[in-house]
Formats: C-alpha cells, structure tokens, sequence
C-alpha cells in the first residue's frame, strides 16, 4: 500500500513537473492563489485620453465582478437572468475599492514595464515559400495550442482613445479572457499576471517585430 501511495505521488509530481512550463497551468494556480489569500499587485488607473489618475500597491489584491439580476420575459413566463456589470470590485488588503469607466491595469510584483521598447507602426511580414505553418488554417490551430504554454510576444497597451500606455513583452506569453471579470483580459507574462481592464492593446509575435 505504502509503495502503490509512493508512485501516485511520483507521478503527480512529475505530471506537475511535465506542466509547469504550461502558461494556461500557471494561470490557473495563479487565479487560485488570488482567490484563497490574493496576489501582489500595483494597480494604475487612467482617464480615456492616457492620462494616469491613480496608483494603488497592496500585498493581498482580489478582483471581483458583479453581476445584475434581471427578469427576462419567455414564452413560460419571466425569469430572473444574471447580466455581468461593468463594476469591478476590487480587495486591496482587506479593504475595498469599487471601479466603473476608466482604464485599469493591474501588474503583479516583479512584472516590469519594456521603458526602452518603441512600438512600431508598420509591420510588413512576408512567407517563406514552401513552409506549411504559413498555411492560415494550421497556423491558427497551431497558434492556439501554442499560446497554451507561452509565446515569444510584447504587449501593448492603449487608452480607450489609442493613447499609448505602457509595454510589456516576455518569452512566454499567454492570454485568456475571464468569464467572470467584465471587460477584461488576462494574461501571464513570464509567470506573472497582468490583467487589462478597459483598454485598447495589441499582443504581437515578436517575429512579427524583427
């Protein structure tokens, strides 16, 4: 019994081991340890045309949405139906912070700024003759699985108006967009969470960029 305990243990840690370079993986225990006890994050908040209004740094923070209770009228009658609201609750060592409108970026503690990086404005990308990943079909397919575990990609990050904000670009890249925080997009860069709340962005292949 002692020896069969020991395997499963041995394969669950080297399943662990197999997974931990799955960005998807890390976003998920992420999400986790943001749930149980929060995450360090330094929080901006900006006005539509880029203009920085607020920054805000704890060791504990929680995002939350909101949901509305609606009647939704059917053929069997009405019936209450759940909207997501554009209000985002925000936890921030145990105090609390409700956000509408403005353009938030939440980065988590060890995740810097590209200061040095210039965006470009023209990308002129061309196939190479004979190569199948050209193909758009498989590549969307491959792209996809690929993102999975982490893209070579930088992000960029714009007000509600295409003011530039800031950048951020990693050798592993991935991104999801979740169910239960409105107009928001996750991702996890390096290892490290960044989510974009409101906001214009482009996340490009860095073999776009070369």
């Amino acid at each position: 019994m002692r020896n069969y305990k020991t395997m499963i243990l041995t394969l669950l840690s080297a399943l662990v081991f197999t997974l931990s370079g799955c960005a998807k993986l890390q976003s998920t225990l992420n999400e986790l340890q943001g749930n149980l006890v929060g995450v360090s994050f330094t929080m901006e908040t900006y006005d539509n045309y880029g203009k920085l209004t607020l920054t805000a740094k704890g060791d504990k923070i929680k995002l939350a949405g909101n949901k509305i209770e609606e009647m939704i009228a059917t053929d069997d009658g009405w019936v209450r139906h759940y909207e997501m609201s554009s209000v985002m609750t925000v936890t921030i060592d145990g105090k609390e912070m409700e956000t509408c409108g403005d353009t938030v970026i939440f980065a988590e503690k060890g995740l810097e700024k590209a200061l040095d990086f210039t965006t470009s404005e023209f990308i002129n990308s061309h196939s190479e003759l004979g190569d199948i990943t050209d193909n758009t079909v498989l590549a969307y397919w491959i792209n996809g699985y690929k993102n999975k575990f982490g893209k070579s990609r930088v992000v960029v990050v714009k007000s509600q108006m295409g003011q530039p904000l800031c950048v951020y670009e990693g050798n592993k890249v991935y991104w999801e967009i979740p169910e239960d925080l409105p107009k928001t997009t996750k991702l996890m860069i390096d290892g490290k969470a960044l989510y974009i709340h409101r906001a214009n962005f482009q996340i490009i292949d860095k073999g776009l960029l070369n």
